[in-house]
């Protein structure tokens, strides 16, 4: 008897494990295959891409959707003024300056998000003073705000402050993520307040703390909370395309959907440009992925 149900278990246990892997094999094709035809799109002949039935491998290889996406429009490779005087580089091709921008606007809003959220939540998770309990209210309600509804204010603020068409006007809105609180916050409240107590007694600073003990010690939440900030800013069309104007400042979607013609649309042109600009984030996800799942993992037994 024992014998016939460890028999029956043990089916059990296989139709299971099969039917897991099929099931996650059927989501990550299509999950995927968006990006493969994106991928092998951008190196298709014009031919192929707009062939009446569906050409799953390039049958000729070609440069020269890239060569057209570089060829289309120049600009400088940077340029800022300083005192009434203007300061420009070389000339390049206008996709270049647009995946710059993207990068550096993808980078910075990254960086200033961590440190500003992980301060934060550590002030949030081990500080007690009036109003705490407030604050945090608002951050929570602030996270189901949707940014259309505080478009114009920001639209405003950053015209006031001289930053419209500016990738500036792009990167501050996204630095005050009320979800990069919340979830430095969640990681912050497990670390155990004894430690903090300690360093106290051992005489270091507000500062020391922060960076000596609790810092390293959220790191998986960070490394979490730098993949969202870099896909988040990437990906925030709407934003751009509301704080951005100039050709010389758009990032590389928006600089992408401007080369769509009236009448026809090159969709080799547009598919190189969105294999160019994938690949920044799937670099950035292959440097963090093992911060990105210890962190997710860390958040899901928190609950």
């Amino acid at each position: 008897m024992k014998k016939n149900t460890l028999e029956a278990a043990q089916v059990r246990s296989r139709i299971y494990y099969i039917g897991s892997f099929l099931a996650v094999g059927i989501f990550a094709f299509l999950f995927a295959f968006p990006l493969y035809w994106i991928i092998t799109g951008a190196f298709k002949t014009g031919q192929d891409i707009n062939s009446a039935t569906p050409v799953w491998w390039p049958s000729e290889w070609t440069m020269d959707n890239f060569e057209r996406l570089m060829s289309k429009r120049s600009a400088p490779v940077f340029d800022f003024t300083i005192f009434g005087y203007t300061i420009a580089g070389p000339t390049v091709p206008a996709a270049f300056r647009w995946l710059l921008n993207t990068v550096f606007m993808a980078v910075v809003s990254m960086l200033i998000t961590c440190l500003t959220a992980a301060m934060a939540g550590y002030v949030l998770a081990k500080k007690r003073f009036w109003g705490r309990t407030i604050l945090f209210s608002l951050i929570v309600c602030a996270m189901a705000l949707p940014k259309q509804v505080i478009l114009i204010p920001l639209l405003r603020e950053m015209n006031s402050l001289g930053l419209y068409d500016n990738i500036w006007a792009v990167i501050f809105p996204i630095v005050g993520w009320p979800f990069g609180v919340f979830l430095m916050k969640q990681f912050s409240e497990g670390i155990p307040t004894e430690m903090v107590e300690a360093s106290r007694i051992d005489g270091a600073s507000e500062w020391r703390t922060f960076t000596d003990v609790m810092f390293p010690m959220i790191k998986p939440g960070v490394g979490a909370l730098a993949i969202f900030t870099f896909i988040n800013s990437w990906n925030d069309y709407f934003m751009q395309l509301i704080m951005l104007t100039s050709s010389k400042n758009l990032t590389i979607s928006l600089g992408i959907a401007t080369m769509q013609g009236e009448a026809s649309t090159d969709y080799g042109l547009l598919m190189a440009g969105s294999a160019l600009a994938s690949v920044p984030i799937i670099i950035v996800f292959l440097i963090f992925q093992k911060y990105f799942t210890k962190g997710i993992t860390m958040g899901a037994v928190k609950g």
